[in-house]
């Protein structure tokens, strides 16, 4: 942008839902120029089970990234009619539930934070992106997916002409944030039954002693020998434990190898979970760390530094990981409520559900050491709430 050009301003507005909260759920956001009015872009989507508040950021990140495609260097004013994410993404409060926590630094890195101002605005002046949230979810309960040329969203907006950036009436005083907007104060107060998820990552095959990426996109091995005996291991030491009333497991052949030798002890069935799979490590798949140092540096050093890289080749961010292991979370969470359940899954999934239990910041993931075949558990509490019970217990393996 060169000192004579006119900096764009853009209108943001956002919305989500959740028809059971959690429940089905979707978001809708548009964007608009803020001097003519003109709606600039639509996106909606149907996002599976999860409640308002995540419903909503999500349009909010939706609506900037909307936004940033048309414009990376506008200057850009949300309105939500959610006091939650206004006074959080505005800084005036404290961003304390792990859900939010992941969603809230994805809208924030989108622009430089200069860029974005936050308005609160009432629910009737938000009319268009929640018509695009309802379409998604209406969508969404049809088996289908939201499409922009059926939308009919904007019928419902106000007339095309200049965007009113007058400040609006203050959004009303809300009670101190309940369970949704921020977890109760940890204490010792008798919070009933926790749902708790045992999580076990599989044994080995033959690329973990080599230490190589090892993902989704790549040749799914088998348990080795090895892995085989540590599954074994595993299994004898939660039989003789006796707390587990399920098994979900990664659709990959490791971690369903692991979870049948399980569930043969316990006599339980095996759920498979989508959600729960490796992170797609792209071309690094089968590499070594050195060897992807040598042929990537560039894409190695920006992977390390920023959960929104993906490894070469079109794999997976860490961000879009914490996403999905985050839904499957609250899926399986609302399944098995009070439960004990047991997740056979990959290193990077049980890092990123203890990191989101922790409320750690994504580089937290490098500072864990997570073994073949080890045990870790987090206990999640009606209050919102979660406690990281055991980290990378291996003594069953000694």
């Amino acid at each position: 942008m060169t000192g004579a050009q006119a900096r764009r301003t853009f209108v943001v507005e956002a919305d989500g839902g959740s028809r059971g909260n959690p429940g089905p759920a979707g978001y809708g956001a548009v964007v608009k120029d803020a001097e003519s009015g003109e709606t600039l872009r639509e996106t909606a989507e149907f996002i599976g089970r999860a409640t308002n508040n995540v419903a909503e950021y999500r349009g909010l990140v939706a609506g900037l990234r909307a936004a940033r495609e048309l414009d990376p260097e506008a200057a850009v004013v949300v309105r939500m009619d959610s006091k939650l994410v206004v006074e959080q993404m505005s800084g005036r409060w404290k961003i304390k539930h792990p859900d939010m926590r992941p969603l809230a630094a994805e809208a924030g890195g989108i622009y430089p934070r200069e860029a974005v101002t936050y308005e609160w605005i009432p629910r009737e002046k938000n009319k268009h992106a929640d018509r695009l949230a309802n379409e998604a979810m209406d969508a969404g309960k049809r088996g289908e997916q939201w499409e922009a040329g059926a939308s009919t969203a904007e019928l419902d907006a106000a007339p095309a002409g200049t965007v009113d950036l007058a400040p609006v009436p203050p959004a009303p005083e809300a009670p101190a944030p309940g369970p949704s907007a921020a977890p109760a104060t940890v204490g010792w107060a008798d919070m009933g039954t926790p749902t708790t998820f045992v999580l076990l990552r599989h044994g080995e095959t033959v690329m973990t002693p080599e230490k190589r990426f090892s993902g989704s996109g790549g040749t799914d091995p088998e348990l080795s020998a090895a892995g085989r005996k540590q599954a074994e291991a595993a299994a004898q030491a939660l039989a003789a434990q006796g707390t587990v009333q399920a098994i979900v497991t990664s659709p990959l052949r490791r971690c369903r190898q692991t979870a049948e030798t399980v569930a043969a002890r316990l006599g339980l069935p095996v759920r498979t979970d989508e959600g729960l799979r490796e992170t797609d490590f792209g071309d690094w798949e089968g590499l070594t760390f050195a060897e992807v140092r040598e042929r990537h540096p560039d894409d190695l050093q920006a992977w390390l530094g920023s959960p929104a890289a993906q490894p070469t080749g079109g794999g997976e961010s860490f961000e879009a990981v914490a996403r999905r292991v985050a839904l499957s979370r609250d899926k399986l969470l609302a399944r098995y409520a009070n439960r004990t359940v047991l997740l056979v899954t990959h290193v990077t999934p049980v890092k990123t559900l203890v990191r989101l239990a922790l409320g750690a910041p994504p580089e937290s993931l490098f500072r864990m050491e997570l073994s073949a075949a080890s045990l870790s558990s987090v206990a999640y509490y009606g209050d919102g709430n979660a406690s990281l019970r055991l980290l990378n217990d291996t003594g069953h393996l000694r």
